[in-house]
């Protein structure tokens, strides 16, 4: 859908055609033609002796009617705008209930079959095809075992008999449940099942002799319950044995914590969110009608996401990641994609159009606007797919198929709402004013347009230099909170159980157990190397060598330890693998296709502006910008989950550096949203520029005419992203504070200060652009600016009143209004 989508972006009526969502032709194809709203009444002729229609109580409101300018009669069919959305619209006012019909079963579906997304969720994330994905890989299918469930018996002594007993008990008990392949424990080892992958009874002990643990691998495909089974078992031995607690953990019970939170979060990131933004819709709007229908469409929206979403989770693994990722960008983007179109119908209602004529152009113009920034964000997740990692697929596939669904709602749901609502929504007494707050911060900006210029650069290079400094981590149980069951049991073996903490980096040898030993031996004789695991055979002819490195497990001495060993292989074939390995391999990904990733988004965006434009200038200008805003945001992020400020506040231990492919989404998704705001903003410049006006007029009206809709845009936006932020996943939050600042960094700093600054030290040489490329523009450019027919007058057509009779000199001198007929005779 993508390489079709970037392949016809060159014909602007193909493109547009992409974004006319299916459920119109259906709804069109259900109806054959009818409408199911009633007829409107046509306004018959004034006759004599008979009240007239615009005075009668039976008759449409004067602006629902509609009639032509002058004083004939009014016409039955108002100018039409004309278009394929304005079309549209006319289409989704018409067929309002077979729209919001379809848009609801839309939503049921979501909520019914896309919920159980999760389900099929992997959690953990790899690079593709790199040697630590393909040795894990080896592993994983030489090992019947999927994962472990762990416990910690902590309290009494290990070799208290009550304490005894009851472990060995229960491990007796494990060892008989379904999907369990090996079980050992701190007193015989293997208890029974597969001794392949089991531990030997003393490593299971602490070294104080205090604590002990019970390790269970579960077999490939092992079921929830099944998980939940054994841990229930492992429970157990809290009851039988006085004064021990037991703690249940394990790669297993994680991945379903991690589920369930993420569900959770996301369900909390929802209910948060909405309302807060219905009470500030309400202050925006000043009446509930208008405020409710964003949100509406935002449902909406969500419930289409989640099917989509469902339907990748057929063909890829997805990440537990991909689910919040894209409800948020489903909200925050059909809530300002109807924000701006609820806006721009008040401006058509105060204009004195009828909620029909207001509808269609509304989707001729805000529409347009809504289907172009719908193209940018498309184009700026798509840079995504360039990656071979599953996690970057699936977060670009899933966000492109979001932005094209939160298009449609906005093209089709919110038009069929206004139709519903359109007469409650109050429409403004008077059209936004030329001068105004934005308009005067303009003026001053561009008195000092290069000092202001300089120093919001400078402003915003010093809000990004602390992502020089940023360091990739591979985070385990860290997503987590402490309070968490299967976190505290990783914080548990990390400091009790040296034995048993996981090896940063493992080497997968293909090789006899004999040479397995040797190579092992070598490896411990490499620098930065503290000490080798003995070599575990994991299946005829293939090894693993667990090698231990002293200090931070994914800090830089650990990276040189795994270049050192793939560079020393001593010719067998190895595989080096761990959270280490993964680490590099995500960082060589980054480092090899981010740059061809980057040069295609910024040349569709630069293609995209142009066409929009047809300057050559102002889309170099906007790219440059939008990296300028997005470095605060990776600045922003590395201080506070790296370096830790206000982690208090925020809920969360910092891990001591970046989640390896965060910053990647961030600047996908953040990248994407400036161009939204970027699009809001040029589309008005450019129509006062069609318009006559100069450059920085242009920008000053442009400015005040759209400043007001875009800083609510934004504030909503920001609403959305810390409503998620405030959830308990280490992933989520950083996400959510990245792109609330990257937003709000974007809708003032830079829209309101640096983008009119620029602008005027540009002045006319901003529309520049070479002779050829100006004729092209002028064959295949895509405007933002309309031209509408022009509103029939609402003046009512009232009868002919006769004159008012003449009084009396007499009479009219003693009255004092000396404006009725014959008083002025009476005074002279």
């Amino acid at each position: 859908m993508l390489l079709t989508l970037l392949g016809l972006l060159p014909r602007p009526r193909r493109l547009l055609l992409l974004l006319i969502p299916a459920i119109a032709v259906a709804g069109g194809a259900v109806v054959g033609g009818r409408s199911l709203r009633r007829p409107r009444r046509r306004q018959q002729p004034d006759r004599p002796g008979a009240p007239s229609a615009a005075l009668s109580a039976e008759a449409e409101p004067p602006q629902e009617t509609a009639p032509s300018a002058g004083t004939g009669p009014a016409q039955d069919t108002p100018p039409r705008c004309g278009g394929l959305l304005a079309a549209t619209g006319r289409f989704c006012h018409r067929h309002r209930r077979w729209v919001l019909a379809a848009w609801i079963a839309v939503l049921a579906a979501g909520v019914l079959i896309g919920g159980r997304v999760f389900d099929s969720a992997a959690t953990g994330a790899q690079a593709a095809g790199s040697e630590s994905a393909r040795g894990s890989a080896l592993v994983a299918a030489a090992d019947p075992a999927a994962g472990t469930v762990t416990a910690v018996v902590d309290g009494p002594r290990v070799d208290d008999p009550a304490v005894r007993s009851a472990v060995t008990a229960a491990a007796h008990s494990v060892a008989a449940l379904p999907g369990v392949v090996s079980v050992s424990d701190a007193y015989s080892g293997p208890v029974s099942g597969s001794a392949q992958g089991s531990v030997p009874g003393a490593a299971l002990r602490a070294p104080d002799g205090r604590a002990g643990l019970v390790v269970v691998r579960m077999a490939d495909g092992s079921s929830d319950r099944a998980v939940n089974a054994v841990a229930a078992q492992l429970g157990t031995v809290q009851q039988t044995a006085p004064g021990s607690k037991v703690t249940v953990g394990g790669d297993l019970v994680l991945s379903q914590e991690v589920k369930q939170q993420t569900a959770k979060d996301t369900r909390f990131g929802e209910l948060v969110t909405l309302p807060i933004t219905l009470v500030v819709m309400v202050l925006v709007f000043g009446g509930f009608a208008a405020a409710s229908l964003p949100l509406i469409g935002a449902v909406a929206s969500v419930g289409g996401a989640l099917l989509a979403i469902f339907g990748f989770s057929r063909v890829m693994s997805l990440d537990t990641s991909v689910l919040p990722i894209a409800t948020v960008l489903g909200l925050g983007l059909s809530i300002d994609y109807a924000l701006l179109m609820v806006n721009r119908f008040r401006e058509e209602r105060g204009k004195g159009a009828s909620v029909a004529m207001a509808v269609e152009r509304t989707s001729a113009t805000a529409g347009r606007t809504v289907a172009f920034s719908g193209v940018t964000v498309a184009v700026a997740l798509s840079g995504l797919l360039v990656f071979s990692s599953p996690v970057f697929r699936a977060v670009g596939a899933a966000g492109v198929s979001v932005v094209v669904i939160t298009v449609a709602a906005g093209l089709t749901l919110v038009p069929a709402l206004l139709g519903f609502a359109g007469r409650r929504i109050k429409a403004p007494a008077e059209p936004v004013a030329d001068d105004g707050f934005f308009a005067r911060t303009v003026r001053r900006v561009q008195r000092r347009a290069l000092p202001v210029a300089l120093a919001a650069v400078a402003l915003l290079m010093a809000a990004g230099a602390p992502f020089l400094t940023a360091r990739a981590h591979t985070a385990g149980a860290e997503v987590l909170p402490a309070s968490f069951a299967s976190r505290s049991v990783a914080d548990t073996v990390q400091h009790r159980f040296p034995a048993q903490v996981p090896a940063p980096v493992t080497v997968v040898v293909d090789a006899s157990p004999a040479e397995a030993r040797q190579y092992a031996a070598q490896i411990a004789e490499l620098p930065g190397v503290a000490g080798v695991r003995p070599a575990q055979q994991a299946a005829e002819h293939l090894s693993t060598i667990d090698v231990l490195v002293s200090g931070d497990p994914q800090g830089s001495r650990v990276q040189s330890v795994v270049a050192e060993l793939r560079d020393h292989r001593d010719g067998l074939r190895t595989w080096v693998t761990g959270d280490a390995a993964t680490v590099v391999d995500f960082k060589q990904e980054i480092v090899h296709r981010g740059p061809i990733a980057f040069a295609l988004v910024a040349a569709g965006t630069l293609l995209l502006l142009f066409l929009m434009t047809g300057s050559i200038v102002v889309p170099v200008k906007a790219l440059l910008m939008n990296v300028l805003s997005l470095g605060s945001s990776l600045g922003a992020l590395t201080l506070v989950f790296q370096h830790g400020w206000f982690s208090g506040l925020l809920g969360f231990h910092p891990a001591g550096g970046l989640e390896s492919y965060v910053p990647v989404l961030v600047f996908s998704f953040a990248f994407g949203l400036s161009m939204d705001y970027e699009v809001f903003l040029l589309s008005r410049i450019k129509e006062l520029r069609d318009e006559g006006h100069s450059s920085n007029r242009a920008v000053e009206l442009g400015l005040q005419r759209s400043g007001r809709i875009i800083n609510s845009a934004a504030l909503l936006m920001v609403i959305v992203f810390a409503g998620f932020a405030a959830g308990q996943m280490l992933m989520i939050k950083e996400m959510g504070i990245a792109l609330a600042v990257a937003v709000a960094v974007d809708a003032t700093l830079v829209r309101c200060l640096l983008v009119p600054a620029a602008m005027s030290l540009f002045g006319d040489f901003n529309w520049w652009a070479p002779r050829p490329l100006k004729w092209l523009h002028g064959r295949v450019g895509l405007r933002e600016h309309v031209v509408l027919p022009p509103l029939p007058s609402l003046r009512p057509h009232l009868p002919q009143l006769p004159a008012l009779p003449q009084l009396p000199p007499q009479l009219a001198a003693r009255l004092p209004h000396t404006r009725l007929p014959g008083a002025a005779a009476a005074k002279s």
